[in-house]
């Protein structure tokens, strides 16, 4: 990936490839009406932003319950990497609820990727979300750009989601949010100002 791809949220047709701030709750809503396991993979790729694959990796061993982190092998990388990311108590519980049922490196949802992926579709479905961002990596990218709202520094950002450089985490403060489009009102302001 080259520095700073402006595109790189978008698709060929130019629409959103991330969920924005209206879709994650209608997601997260309808998430919690799924099966414990749908439910508990659904949480977590958008409370950590981790990729499909590094999730359904996730063995028990590496649910580090006393941080109430995770820790993921980030799979885009040559050598080996772990970071570990905070998750919410209600999702740990959830987790460690399913790694009850597993050997300790046995990996929590012994699904392949591609049941998975219709497993997250078919919330997507359910909570009203089509297009380019109805995915498991609009939920990844979703989670880049909401931290790039809430002004996470951009580092903590890059070791959540396992960037190797800090220009691929860049990219997510290119997103149009709620900062961009009230500097956008301020200009729109001075422009009636002037009439």
């Amino acid at each position: 990936m080259t520095p700073l791809q402006p595109l790189a949220l978008f698709d060929a047709r130019g629409s959103r490839k991330y969920l924005c701030a209206r879709e994650l709750p209608r997601f997260l809503d309808a998430a919690s009406r799924a099966d414990p396991a749908t439910a508990s993979l659904c949480f977590l790729l958008a409370y950590t932003g981790c990729r499909l694959s590094e999730a359904l990796a996730l063995a028990p061993a590496q649910l580090d319950v006393p941080m109430r982190c995770v820790v993921f092998r980030t799979l885009k990388r040559r050598r080996t990497v772990f970071r570990a990311v905070p998750v919410p108590n209600e999702l740990m519980l959830a987790l460690c609820h399913l790694a009850k049922e597993r050997a300790p490196d046995a990996p929590l949802w012994g699904w392949c990727r591609q049941t998975a992926w219709r497993r997250v579709k078919r919330v997507m479905a359910q909570a009203g979300i089509e297009g380019a961002q109805a995915t498991p990596k609009g939920l990844r990218h979703g989670f880049g750009v909401a931290n790039a709202q809430s002004q996470v520094p951009m580092a903590t950002t890059q070791k959540w989601l396992g960037h190797a450089k800090l220009e691929t985490t860049a990219i997510y403060q290119q997103a149009v949010g709620s900062e961009e489009r009230a500097l956008a009102r301020r200009l729109w302001r001075s422009w009636q100002a002037k009439r």
